[in-house]
Formats: structure tokens, sequence, C-alpha cells
């Protein structure tokens, strides 16, 4: 199993297109504006996320990307899956020839390992991901107009220490 950055930035790439593409198409310049990733490296990211079927490029004037599932139905393992090579701990990569000629003593660690993280990425749905940023943001928000209020009321002199709630 290797994880890497292009499976990092192939998943927040996703998230990120996920929670913007309520409006139609979403450009991969605008996910490299807000996430800080090469645009350069998000088209190649794409390429590989359209081969594997999980977005659809929509071309011309308001074109971009959209996903080609709904959130539910991909997983954090299919996004790193069409990203990423191989997904493997294991020293041999799956030929047990870890020791030369034989398996080594811990081949079925490694290949446990293997299969429970895929397992666990595979239950971790786009959609959960949504949810919980979409939460955050919200947590943030309400956060910063408690307070942007209670700044008002110090300008205006209160002193008021009771908790302030937004509307």
């Amino acid at each position: 199993m290797r994880l890497t950055t292009k499976g990092r930035f192939a998943v927040t790439a996703m998230l990120d297109l996920a929670l913007h593409s309520g409006n139609g198409p979403v450009t991969l310049s605008n996910i490299s504006e807000r996430q800080k990733i090469s645009l350069s490296y998000l088209e190649q990211l794409f390429g590989k996320l359209r081969r594997g079927a999980l977005v659809e490029s929509v071309r011309g004037p308001g074109g971009g990307y959209n996903l080609a599932r709904s959130p539910e139905l991909l997983s954090v393992a299919d996004i790193i899956i069409a990203v990423e090579e191989a997904m493997d701990s294991r020293q041999c990569e799956g030929k047990e020839n870890c020791a030369g000629d034989r398996r080594c003593m811990t081949h079925d660690l490694w290949e446990s390992l293997n299969e429970t993280v895929i397992t666990y990425l595979a239950g971790v749905k786009l959609s959960q991901l949504v949810e919980k940023q979409r939460a955050e943001q919200a947590k943030a928000a309400s956060a910063a107009c408690i307070v942007k209020v209670r700044s008002s009321d110090i300008a205006k002199g209160r002193r008021d220490e009771s908790p302030v709630t937004a509307v």
C-alpha cells in the first residue's frame, strides 16, 4: 500500500469538486486556487480520474468537471486506486519472493495490512467527507458570526458577558 501525495491530492480535489459541483462543472483552475495544488498536477490526476470513470469532463465555455457518480457511490479507495500505482505494502508486491526465492516471515502481516487499509478506505464514502466538511464550515461560520457580533457590541460600549447567539 502506497499512499502518496498523488492519492492525498486526488482525494482533496474530489472533495472540492463534490463541494462545489452544485452550480455545474468545476474548473481545475478553481480547484487549484482553492486547494493550492498546481494546475498541471491536477490535470494529470483528473486524466486518471476520468479514465477511471470517476469524473466526467465538460468541454467549452462553462466547462470543467463533474462527478461521474453520486458521492454516496464513490469511496476514498476508488479515488486512490484510480490515481495510484498498485496499492501494496509487501516488498515482493505479491510475488511471494520477498526473501529471495521464498516468502518473508512477515509477508502475511503486510498482506493483512493491505486488505485492512483497502477495506477501511472502501468504507469511507465521498459523501461522508462532504458532510463533515460542510459541518466544519458551518461551525466556523457560526463562530465568525459570534465574534463579529461581540466585536460590534464592544464598539458600541456594551460589556455584557452573556453568551451571544447567532440568528
